[in-house]
């Protein structure tokens, strides 16, 4: 399985690449005015295309909308987000990526991310070892150390993951409870693998996000003891909810 998830998102990636390098983009607004594109699109057809073989559903940010009363019986299904990252994509940063994640009983077990521009691959799960996949080789991806929240918000210069599109007031307060605290900037769901790769300690996230936009990521850093909590909660972000909006979180 790893290997042909892996070959998805690489095709898939391919596709997006081809569209980031011409001069049409294609870009339509959604119903909640986020952008589209024919990279979307592509992106979408080749995943879903080659998912079909492992017979599972699918439940694709560019997909057809599913009801809850048919997606509540799911078991086992795949959650995609073609192009996490349009806005990215549209300023043409680099900083998209091609998110495909297994959840099983509403839990993330296996997530594999793109990243295009850079020809990076990271993938795990809950029975896979994480890896990042370069051009340079295969590398195995640290565990997290054993650290609570507290120990690690008390640390010097704690180095915090924050969007450049939402530093809203939430996150201002709990970066001015840090002890000076420094800011890795990123876009799309690379914010999580800049943790992954041991580079950032926590990433609050409080704005509005979607399943689709945390499963991959979340199933990754599963597989490395790192933890995806809701906002004041010890529990975990779940997944196949009816109302498939994420709550505000915290990763570290």
């Amino acid at each position: 399985m790893k290997e042909k998830l892996s070959e998805i998102a690489i095709l898939a990636g391919k596709v997006i690449l081809d569209i980031y390098n011409t001069a049409d983009f294609g870009i339509e607004s959604k119903a909640d005015n986020s952008p589209l594109t024919l990279a979307d699109k592509a992106a979408h057809d080749v995943i879903v295309e080659g998912l079909k073989p492992f017979g599972f559903p699918i439940l694709s940010e560019e997909g057809e909308t599913i009801s809850y009363s048919e997606r509540k019986n799911w078991t086992k299904f795949w959650m995609v987000d073609p192009l996490d990252g349009t806005k990215e994509f549209i300023k043409k940063n680099g900083e998209f990526t091609v998110n495909i994640a297994l959840i099983e009983d509403g839990k993330p077990t296996f997530g594999v991310i793109y990243v295009p521009v850079k020809d990076q691959l990271y993938i795990g799960g809950v029975s896979e070892a994480a890896v990042k996949i370069t051009s340079d080789g295969s590398f195995k991806l640290k565990p997290s150390d054993a650290y609570g929240y507290t120990e690690i918000s008390s640390k010097e210069k704690v180095r915090v993951v924050a969007s450049r599109s939402h530093l809203n007031d939430e996150t201002k307060d709990l970066l001015n409870s840090l002890s000076n605290p420094s800011i890795v900037s990123m876009g799309s769901s690379l914010k999580f693998m800049v943790i992954a790769d041991g580079d950032a300690d926590l990433y609050p996230r409080y704005a509005p996000t979607m399943e689709w936009d945390t499963a991959a990521a979340h199933g990754i850093l599963n597989s490395l003891g790192y933890k995806v909590l809701q906002q004041g909660s010890l529990e975990e972000l779940t997944y196949n909810k009816e109302n498939l909006l994420n709550p505000y979180f915290i990763c570290y």
